[in-house]
């Protein structure tokens, strides 16, 4: 029954607490002996939010309308660079940076680009010339950071765990469905790219 079915109830182990308000009960009222013996799990009755989050794929989405819970998928992703959804006027993409790896020194003339960080820490640099980044804050979860459009800019790790975060581009910066699955790959298409 349960052990057999992929889907995992984040509060089994503690499931007495939640009797009367876990979604994941057919009927608020059973008692735990019930519930794991005598009724099917999960409840096909139910809607499984949790569930769909975990099974989305983190691909590119846009220009679709499209709604998900973007603190999951943030945490979620491995990649260096996913492109999450790519419309006409902006493009929210997903990254996973390794301690002691950064963003890269870039630029974007015409793009002004939103960074929330999800998990980790880091320090973020900007300035207006190339070697002139006069502008340095360190970030950690929950921080977000606002890089005006012909700004010189890098994130690096500063910690023990990678840094998730999402990042919002206006207009968009990266092709649709763009997947750099390390920061190596990343440099090798904008060298690409660029030619």
């Amino acid at each position: 029954m349960y052990q057999n079915h992929k889907f995992k109830c984040p509060y089994m182990e503690s499931c007495e607490d939640y009797i009367n308000s876990c979604p994941y009960y057919m009927a608020p009222t059973m008692s735990h002996q019930d519930f794991l013996g005598e009724y099917q799990f999960p409840n096909p009755d139910f809607i499984y939010p949790v569930e769909a989050e975990y099974d989305m794929r983190l691909t590119d989405y846009g220009q679709e309308p499209f709604v998900i819970n973007i603190e999951d998928a943030t945490e979620r992703n491995r990649n260096f660079r996913t492109a999450l959804w790519t419309g006409k006027h902006l493009q929210l993409t997903l990254m996973s940076i390794n301690p002691g790896e950064d963003v890269g020194l870039e630029v974007h003339p015409n793009t002004d680009q939103f960074i929330r960080i999800e998990e980790g820490q880091g320090q973020v640099q900007m300035g207006d010339r190339k070697d002139r980044l006069d502008f340095q804050r360190n970030v950690k979860e929950d921080d977000v950071v606002l890089i005006p459009a012909g700004k010189w800019h890098n994130l690096i790790n500063t910690g023990r765990k990678p840094i998730k975060l999402y990042s919002i581009y206006a207009p968009p910066e990266h092709p649709r469905g763009t997947i750099h699955r390390t920061k190596a790959e990343a440099e090798a298409a904008e060298r690409a790219q660029s030619r």
